[in-house]
């Protein structure tokens, strides 16, 4: 009988939580521990709340899933990956290439893996295979949610609140810049940039929209560009609507899409992979 893979969890949103009890009715995965910031939430979980990030090794982990903050990965990623494979869920954290390289090391060191979750980022495998054959020349990623549903602070937060009416671009530019202006609100867009190794965080373009249209649903737009003639190169088109509540940062779809993402975790061997 195979033994069940050993997950902990850090942090218990509303995200943690739906992958806490997707995880009940996981048969090949089981919860070792719980980390939040606010401990208050985890009174009812008893002796699998984590007090201390710095004990995770006590708990023989076998993947840590961070689905808390992108400062997490910051502070306890090298950590994380030189106890087990580790799933960083706020991939904008990788946009600091140096900490992107640094956990990079330990994994290969360390013989783990780094996972990132597709999340609401559709075609991320395709994608990534034009990046390995280096024929991907151009990738575009629109994010349009309703203002509410932003986490913003600073200028694009003062920008998001004078879209009453009608839509307003926050930001378009490659997706390094975006990613610590808005680390809540653009994990799709790090995701696409990981996977399109090729053209990276300066390369993929993000374009972020408020959109007062948008009270029940978010929409990610993702535009790829191949090989090709002018006027005959290859190019995709996609649009993904996904239902959310009103001024909810993470849609629902999102949620199974995490939930397939954890039991996808394993074996792929040292790196860092898209799952």
């Amino acid at each position: 009988m195979m033994s069940r893979r050993r997950v902990g969890i850090v942090g218990f949103g509303s995200l943690g939580q739906s992958i806490y009890n997707a995880i009940q009715h996981e048969p090949s995965l089981e919860i070792v521990f719980v980390w939040n910031r606010a401990k208050e939430v985890l009174a009812p979980l008893g002796s699998l709340a984590l007090d201390d990030l710095k004990d995770v090794k006590e708990r023989s982990p076998d993947l840590i899933v961070e689905v808390a903050h992108p400062s997490i990965t910051v502070q306890y990623g090298t950590l994380f990956l030189s106890t087990c494979d580790y799933m960083i869920g706020s991939p904008t954290a990788l946009a600091d290439h140096h900490l992107e390289s640094c956990l990079l090391d330990v994994a290969l060191t360390s013989n783990h893996t780094i996972y990132i979750p597709s999340g609401a980022f559709w075609g991320g495998e395709d994608i990534k295979k034009m990046a390995d054959l280096g024929i991907l020349q151009g990738l575009r990623v629109t994010m349009r949610k309703h203002p509410a549903a932003f986490r913003l602070s600073g200028r694009l937060a003062e920008l998001a609140a004078t879209a009453t009416e009608s839509a307003v671009t926050l930001y378009e530019g490659p997706v390094r810049e975006l990613c610590p202006q808005a680390p809540h609100n653009v994990n799709t867009m790090a995701a696409a940039a990981l996977a399109a190794h090729n053209l990276g965080f300066d390369g993929v373009i993000g374009r972020l929209i408020a959109d007062p249209s948008l009270p029940d649903r978010h929409l990610v737009e993702t535009e790829v560009t191949g090989p090709g003639e002018p006027g005959a190169q290859f190019t995709v088109h996609t649009v993904r609507t996904n239902p959310a509540q009103v001024g909810a940062v993470t849609g629902s779809a999102t949620f199974a899409a995490f939930h397939a993402s954890v039991r996808r975790a394993h074996d792929r061997g040292p790196g860092l992979h898209l799952c």
